[in-house]
């Protein structure tokens, strides 16, 4: 029997290209992510037990210990997600816990601030306001995981730039805080820009747009730690 020749290619070969296409893409994350964060942990443990130890017996080291909880909190959670092999489930939780945290480092950095540097009741009402905004961002992204980074980016620079609103008397009762407030702040929005950008990516392999998001959010932190720092010594 005589078997009619087909043309190479013809019948139902396997088609390479379109079987790949379902294989799910790894991202592939640069060398240096978390890495940042995770010097930060030692270093915000210790620099806030510095905070606390100096501050006045009472409210003061109180509102310096909420600052330095929400920041060894930050740095460490920020680590953990960023360094970890997780599951798809734990991957989310700890990035639902990454993000909101940010929006806790907020209103815990506003909290000895308002506590040292502002008559009773304006602080009273920063951080009542601030704690506010600082929860209902923690329900939003607890609640609305997937939301697009336009939509909660500026979420947190709106909770950032509410304190200002009392600039003039922070430059009343400190001008060096008042200074480093403004300066650690333009940090935080520079990095939320770039965050919200994904832009620029000097280095896919070692150092993209996130390590640049988490170096200013350090340079952020360290420009606040020092107006806390400043703030809260000078109620001694």
């Amino acid at each position: 029997m005589i078997k009619e020749a087909h043309p190479q290619g013809s019948g139902s070969p396997t088609h390479p290209s379109l079987s790949s296409s379902t294989t799910p893409i790894t991202e592939i994350k640069p060398r240096l992510r978390g890495w940042i964060h995770a010097a930060m942990v030692p270093l915000s443990l210790v620099s806030g037990i510095i905070l606390i130890s100096s501050a006045p017996a009472g409210a003061g080291k109180i509102t310096s210990a909420i600052y330095a909880f929400t920041g060894l909190l930050l740095f460490t959670v920020s680590a953990t997600y960023h360094l970890g092999d997780w599951s798809p489930r734990v991957k989310r939780v700890l990035k639902r816990l990454d993000h909101t945290n940010i929006m806790l480092l907020i209103a815990g950095s506003y909290t000895p601030l308002a506590w040292a540097l502002l008559p009773a009741g304006k602080a009273t009402f920063l951080l009542i306001a601030i704690w506010i905004g600082a929860v209902a961002g923690v329900a939003f992204r607890v609640f609305y995981t997937d939301a697009p980074r336009w939509l909660y980016t500026p979420v947190y620079v709106l909770l950032g730039l509410a304190a200002l609103l009392f600039i003039g008397d922070f430059y009343a009762a400190s001008p060096v805080s008042a200074v480093m407030i403004c300066v650690g702040g333009a940090f935080y929005i520079l990095g939320a820009i770039f965050y919200a950008l994904k832009r620029p990516n000097f280095n896919a392999q070692w150092f993209g747009f996130h390590e640049l998001f988490h170096v200013l959010t350090v340079a952020g932190f360290a420009c606040h730690y020092i107006a806390i720092t400043l703030a809260v010594v000078s109620q001694r």
